[in-house]
C-alpha cells in the first residue's frame, strides 16, 4: 500500500503494552487505522531498531526524489496518494502493473516473475474440473513463515470446511523446519484438495472456479486479487501486510481477517461466510467493482495509463536535456 507515515515519527519508541488498538488520526490521508494496523517495522519498542531506522530514512529521502512510482491506481488510494502528492508532487500511479502490461508487445520479458519458485501448472487443469466460485485458494507468499502449530490449524480448518481448495505449501513455510502435513489430513482431503509448492498465481486467481483467496495480504498478492475480482481472507504476517489487511477489510470492503493466533474453527467459520454467506456475496461484488475500476485505470486514457505515458515522456525529456547539456 502507498502510505506516508515514516517522516512523521520521532526517533523515540512510543509503543507500550495495551496500546495496539489505539486509533491513529494524525497521519494525512489515512483514516480508520489503529497502531496494530501499522507496518510491523514501525510498531517497535526498540530504539534504534535497524529496519525502522532504514525505512524511516528512505521515506524521508522520498521528499527529495525526482519522482516516485506506485503500483496502485488513483481511485483505489486517492486519499493517501493525495497526501503524498502534497509533499512529493512528482508521483506516478501506474498500477496494477499486471493489467497495464497488456498494452505492451509480447516478448520474452512477459515470462519474468516476482519470485524464483518453480510453478506447478497442473493445478490449472485441476481447477478446470471444479464448479465456478467453489474453490478456496490459499497462498502465504514467497517469504512468509508460520509455526508448525499454525500450519496444522490452517490445514484442519480447510479440511473441516468441506470446501475444495488449492493450497500452496512452500517447503520452507514452517519456521526452522520442513512443511510436513499429517497423513490423516491428506487422506481426509484427497478428493477435494490440491497441494503444490508454487503456481502461476495470476492465472489461478483469474480462474472462474476460485471463490476466495486466503492470503498473507502482501501488496503484489492483493493487487493480483483485485485484478481478478476475488475477495480475500487475510492473515497478515509482517511488513506492510497489516496495513493492507486493514484497508481490505474496511475501506475497500473486500476482506475478512484471521486472528493472529489462528484456530481451525475460526477458519471454518470465515470460509463458510465468505463462500456462502451474505457478507461474502457483498465482498465478491465489491471485489468485482474494484476489478472494473482497475481495468478502467489501465485502459487507454485511464489514470494509470496516462501517468505511465506522462512518466515516459518526462523521462525522455530529461534524457534529451541531459544529453544536450553534456554536449
Amino acid at each position: 500500500m502507498a502510505y506516508s507515515i515514516f517522516p512523521m515519527f520521532s526517533d523515540e519508541s512510543f509503543l507500550t503494552d495495551g496500546t495496539l488498538d489505539t486509533p491513529i488520526d494524525w497521519i494525512p490521508g489515512m483514516s480508520n487505522v489503529r497502531i496494530k494496523d501499522m507496518p510491523s517495522f514501525v510498531r517497535t519498542t526498540d530504539v534504534g531498531e535497524i529496519l525502522y531506522d532504514f525505512l524511516k530514512s528512505e521515506a524521508e529521502n522520498c521528499l527529495n526524489a525526482s519522482a516516485i512510482i506506485f503500483n496502485t491506481f488513483d481511485e483505489f488510494e486517492h486519499e493517501v496518494l493525495g497526501a503524498i502528492a502534497a509533499k512529493c508532487p512528482h508521483i506516478y500511479s501506474i498500477g496494477p502493473l499486471s493489467l497495464l502490461r497488456r498494452h505492451m508487445p509480447v516478448t520474452e520479458l512477459h515470462s519474468f516473475k516476482s519470485n524464483l519458485w518453480k510453478e506447478d501448472a497442473n493445478c490449472l487443469e485441476w481447477l478446470d474440473q471444479r464448479e465456478p466460485n467453489s474453490v478456496v485458494y490459499v497462498n502465504y507468499g514467497s517469504v512468509t513463515v508460520m509455526t508448525d502449530h499454525h500450519m496444522k490449524e490452517f490445514a484442519w480448518g480447510l479440511a473441516n470446511s468441506k470446501y475444495s481448495f488449492l493450497w500452496i505449501v512452500r517447503p520452507d513455510v514452517v519456521m526452522g523446519d520442513s512443511a510436513i502435513l499429517p497423513e490423516e489430513f491428506l487422506e481426509e482431503i484427497k478428493d477435494r484438495g490440491y497441494i503444490a509448492s508454487w503456481c502461476p498465481q495470476d492465472q489461478v486467481l483469474s480462474h472462474p472456479s476460485v471463490g476466495v483467496f486466503l492470503t498473507h495480504c502482501g501488496w503484489n498478492s492483493l493487487m493480483e486479487s483485485i485484478c481478478a475480482g476475488v475477495p480475500v481472507i487475510c492473515w497478515p504476517f509482517f511488513a506492510e501486510q497489516q496495513t493492507n489487511c486493514r484497508y481490505a477489510c474496511t475501506s475497500w470492503g473486500i476482506g475478512m481477517e484471521v486472528n493472529a493466533d489462528v484456530k481451525r474453527d475460526e477458519i471454518v467459520c470465515l470460509l463458510k461466510e465468505m463462500m456462502d454467506g451474505d457478507n461474502g456475496k457483498q465482498m465478491r461484488q465489491k471485489a468485482l467493482k474494484w476489478k472494473r475500476k482497475a481495468e478502467e485505470a489501465t485502459d487507454v486514457g485511464g489514470s494509470s495509463y496516462n501517468d505511465f505515458s506522462r512518466f515516459i515522456k518526462e523521462l525522455i525529456l530529461h534524457h534529451e536535456m541531459t544529453t544536450s547539456e553534456a554536449k
